[in-house]
C-alpha cells in the first residue's frame, strides 16, 4: 500500500527561511524623486526589524522561537501524494501537493502573518492595518494579531466583502475589524467613491486605505502589513518549499514541474523559491506561476516601475504591472485580482527562470471539481488556477508516456467559497475577456516612470 501523506515531526521543521535576494539581482524600489528608497523612508509604514529583512541579502534567516511556537499549531503541513487524482486522470505522473489549507485560517497566509505580527510586537506596536482580497489574508493577520495581543483592522475589497460574508465573521472571531473598501474612513477611499460610487473595489485601493490608516495614526503605534508582493513576505513563505524538499527526500523523489497560483506571488514563491535555488545551480525543473486570464499580469503586462497601490502611496516597484489604476473584473478568485506582481517573481520571469501561464475562470472551477471529487478537499478559487495547470501537465505526461513528478501548492480550502461553486454548478459563471484596449489604457499611468534594467545573475 502506498502512503498518501509524507509527514515531518515538529523537530524536523526548518529553523531558517530562504532569502532569494542572496542569489539574484533586483532593481531597487524608487521614491518620488526617482532615487532608491532608503530603509528609514519606510519607517512610518513598517517596523525597522521587518525593513531590515526586506533589504537583507543574507541567504538564510533564523525563524524566532516565538514564531516557530505558533507555526507548530499547524506546521509542518502534510505533503500529500495525490493518488486518487492520478487514478482519475489515468496518468503515469506522480503528483504531490503541500496542503496549506490545514492552517487555522485555511490557507498559506499565516506563514507570514505570524512573523509580521511578532516583529511588530517586538518593535512596540499596538495595532496593525492591512488589506485583503478574498479575505484569506485578513483572516490570517487577525489570527496572528490575536496570538500576540495586537489590534487588527482590515480593509476588504468590496466585491469579496459582499461575496464572502463569513470571512468577515472569521476576522471578528479573532478580534479583527473588517471594513469594506473603498470606505469613507480614508481620503483615498472617499476620492474613489466620489468618482466611482458603484466600484467593486480592488486590492490596489484597499492597500492605499490601509497604508493611510497606519501612517495617519498620531500615536505612532500602528504599522501597515502586506500579505504578498514584498521581499520579506516571500521570505517567510519559503517554509512551504523547504518542508517540501525534506518530505520529498524521505520518499526519494524530486519534482520535474512545480506549479502554484499567483496573484501577488506569495504562495507561489513560498513553494517555488527553494527549488529556484536548485534551478540556478543547474537542476532541470519547469516552474509555472499560474494567473487568471482576466488579470494577466505576468502573461501580458510589461516589466516596468509602478506603484503597488492605486493612490500611489507606495514606492515605485520593479514588477510586471497592468497599471496601478487597472480595475480587474469581479472574478471569484479575489486573491488573484491584483494589478502587479512581486518584484522577485517578476525578476525571475524576466530572467526566464519561470514560465507564467494563465487559465480562465470556468477552466479553473472545472479543475477544482475534479480535485474535490478525487482528493476530497474543496479548493479555494485561487488554488483552482494551479489545479487546471496540474491537470494539463498530468494529461501531457500520459500523452508522452512520461513518469514525471509534479509538485503543486494547495494554497487554501474553499469552504467559504461555496456560493461561487453553487453558481458554477448551475452554469451561472462565465469567463471574463479583457479587450486589448483596456490593458493599453491602464498601462498609460506608468508611461513616464523610470524603466527597470533587465538584470542577470553572475
Amino acid at each position: 500500500m502506498k502512503d498518501r501523506k509524507i509527514l515531518l515531526t515538529e523537530d524536523e521543521m526548518p529553523r531558517q527561511w530562504y532569502n532569494i535576494l542572496a542569489d539574484i539581482k533586483l532593481n531597487p524600489p524608487l521614491g518620488p524623486d526617482g532615487n532608491p528608497v532608503k530603509p528609514e523612508d519606510l519607517a512610518p509604514v513598517f517596523p525597522m526589524n521587518l525593513i531590515e529583512q526586506e533589504v537583507s541579502s543574507e541567504r538564510w534567516i533564523e525563524i524566532p522561537e516565538a514564531v516557530q511556537s505558533v507555526y507548530r499549531i499547524w506546521r509542518p503541513s502534510p505533503l500529500v501524494r495525490a493518488l486518487s487524482l492520478e487514478k482519475a486522470l489515468d496518468t503515469p505522473a506522480r503528483i504531490y501537493f503541500k496542503n496549506e489549507s490545514v492552517s487555522p485560517p485555511g490557507s498559506h497566509k499565516p506563514n507570514t502573518a505570524v512573523p509580521q505580527a511578532y516583529y511588530n510586537k517586538v518593535a512596540g506596536m499596538e495595532r496593525m492595518t492591512t488589506e485583503t482580497g478574498a479575505g484569506q489574508w485578513g483572516c490570517a493577520l487577525s489570527f496572528a494579531c490575536a496570538q500576540f495581543g495586537l489590534e487588527c483592522k482590515v480593509f476588504m475589497v468590496r466585491v469579496s466583502f459582499d461575496q464572502k460574508p463569513y470571512r468577515k465573521s472569521m476576522m471578528e472571531v479573532w478580534n479583527g475589524r473588517c471594513v469594506a473598501s473603498p470606505s469613507t474612513e480614508t481620503r483615498a477611499g472617499r476620492e474613489i467613491l466620489a468618482k466611482f460610487p458603484d466600484t467593486p473595489g480592488s486590492l490596489g485601493i484597499a492597500i492605499s486605505e490601509a497604508i493611510e490608516a497606519a501612517v495617519s495614526d498620531p500615536s505612532g503605534k500602528t504599522r501597515y502589513s502586506l500579505g504578498s508582493v514584498l521581499n520579506h513576505v516571500m521570505l517567510h513563505q519559503t517554509i512551504i518549499g523547504l518542508e517540501a524538499k525534506l518530505q520529498l527526500a524521505k520518499v526519494g523523489d524530486y519534482p520535474d514541474v512545480i506549479i502554484g497560483c499567483a496573484g501577488g506571488g506569495s504562495n507561489f514563491a513560498g513553494l517555488a523559491f527553494p527549488f529556484v535555488l536548485d534551478k540556478i545551480n543547474g537542476k532541470a525543473i519547469e516552474i509555472y506561476p499560474v494567473e487568471p486570464a482576466a488579470c494577466p499580469t505576468l502573461t501580458k503586462a510589461p516589466f516596468v516601475y509602478d506603484h503597488g497601490d492605486t493612490a500611489g502611496y507606495t514606492p515605485l516597484l520593479p514588477m510586471h504591472s497592468l497599471g496601478h489604476s487597472f480595475m480587474p473584473p469581479p472574478l471569484h478568485a479575489g486573491g488573484l485580482r491584483y494589478h502587479g506582481m512581486a518584484p522577485t517573481v517578476s525578476q525571475l520571469v524576466d530572467e526566464g527562470l519561470l514560465t507564467p501561464k494563465s487559465v480562465n475562470q470556468l477552466e479553473s472551477y472545472a479543475a477544482g471539481i475534479i480535485l474535490a471529487r478525487s482528493e476530497g478537499i474543496i479548493p479555494a478559487p485561487e488554488t483552482n488556477h494551479a489545479l487546471a495547470t496540474v491537470i494539463d501537465e498530468a494529461r501531457k505526461a500520459k500523452e508522452e508516456g512520461r513518469e514525471k513528478v509534479i509538485l503543486f501548492n494547495w494554497s487554501g480550502h474553499g469552504l467559504l467559497d461555496l456560493g461561487a461553486y453553487e453558481k458554477f454548478l448551475a452554469g451561472q459563471l462565465s469567463n471574463f475577456e479583457l479587450p486589448e484596449g483596456v490593458i493599453a489604457d491602464s498601462e498609460k499611468v506608468f508611461a513616464n516612470y523610470p524603466k527597470p534594467a533587465h538584470l542577470k545573475r553572475g
